[in-house]
């Protein structure tokens, strides 16, 4: 019996010590949540410090690893990568979704967004929100919002002026490869030509191109203007990007965390549309003293020229009804 009561007091004051010292270490702190980004634009582009931005601003608690110029994932890649979870994170083309959600290509489609505003206005519309569900169930990516990186101009190589599409009639104009970006070099007028970003400024060197399509704040970042003579401002299409994350990736996150990444999110995209608004503004005149015609072209022309050729296209059968005076009206 007093072997047995001993026996009892002797655990009873172990337990004890056990939960004293318990108490008295440290929390071990938790891992920080590892974000692989993959980004196509290079590390001078102006996304890179907003995508620098971004993880400073998730310092605690996430540990965001970018990848920039396309040397973790290839331009076009970066979806299938995010579906199968070998990236968490990804600044993907609109035309990429559209491939696999044809319901998309409507927002690829040239003239149909006037600007950055409208860009933005439209991802946080009801409507957007529709397209942005889309993406989640049917492509496995929750879009964070649209990454603006300006108006896309035509730059040339020649210098044959371009007044309207038919002046474009076989120009090999290079063009990000899928069907969605090919089709807009056709609602162009001009024949297109899929090549990686990476390889253009040598395409238009070599002549295997004519020329590119590109917002000036990539044609100055990745050097266009050095083998190109003139720029067209056809602004034929808003350029954006998304800031996705794999859906898999944003459902194992706790609704605090989930905040966090999206108001980190919102404020580093909010910076970078501000910073690529003014360059745009700037580079016009830089790029005139560096020797290049500017001008436009019978912006009319191109435009009746386009909304034809896609409401024509089999591209339009998968819009929704009623899209473009939803998206013209916001």
């Amino acid at each position: 019996m007093m072997m047995e009561f001993s026996r009892r007091m002797f655990l009873a004051g172990s337990v004890a010590l056990g939960t004293m010292m318990a108490g008295s270490m440290p929390v071990l702190a938790q891992e920080p949540v590892t974000l692989k980004l993959s980004a196509v634009f290079s590390e001078q582009d102006i996304r890179a410090g907003m995508v620098k931005m971004f993880a400073d601003e998730l310092k605690d608690g996430f540990k965001v690893e970018p990848f920039f110029g396309g040397t973790l994932f290839k331009q076009g890649t970066e979806l299938v990568a995010l579906q199968r979870g070998n990236l968490q994170m990804g600044n993907i083309a609109p035309q990429d979704i559209a491939k696999q959600v044809p319901e998309w290509s409507v927002l690829t489609s040239a003239y149909l967004f006037r600007d950055a505003a409208h860009v933005r206005a439209f991802f946080a519309s009801d409507v957007g929100a529709e397209f942005k569900k889309m993406a989640e169930e049917k492509a496995g990516v929750y879009i964070l919002g649209p990454t603006y990186f300006g108006a896309r101009q035509v730059g040339l190589k020649s210098d044959k002026k371009i007044a309207t599409p038919a002046d474009l009639s076989g120009v090999k104009l290079r063009m990000p490869g899928g069907d969605a970006w090919q089709f807009l070099g056709e609602a162009l007028g001009a024949n297109p030509v899929p090549m990686a970003y990476a390889e253009v400024y040598t395409g238009l060197q070599t002549g295997a191109i004519d020329g590119q399509d590109n917002p000036l704040p990539n044609v100055k970042n990745m050097k266009f203007y050095e083998v190109m003579s003139q720029i067209v401002m056809t602004s034929h299409l808003i350029g954006y990007d998304l800031l996705t994350i794999s859906a898999e990736t944003w459902k194992s996150l706790s609704p605090e965390q989930q905040a966090k990444v999206q108001a980190a999110a919102d404020k580093a995209m909010q910076w970078s549309e501000e910073q690529h608004l003014a360059q745009e503004k700037t580079l016009v005149e830089e790029f005139k003293a560096a020797g290049l015609d500017i001008y436009e072209p019978d912006v009319a022309a191109f435009r009746k020229f386009a909304q034809e050729k896609y409401l024509a296209s089999d591209l339009a059968k998968s819009w929704p009804e009623g899209i473009l005076d939803k998206v013209g009206a916001l």
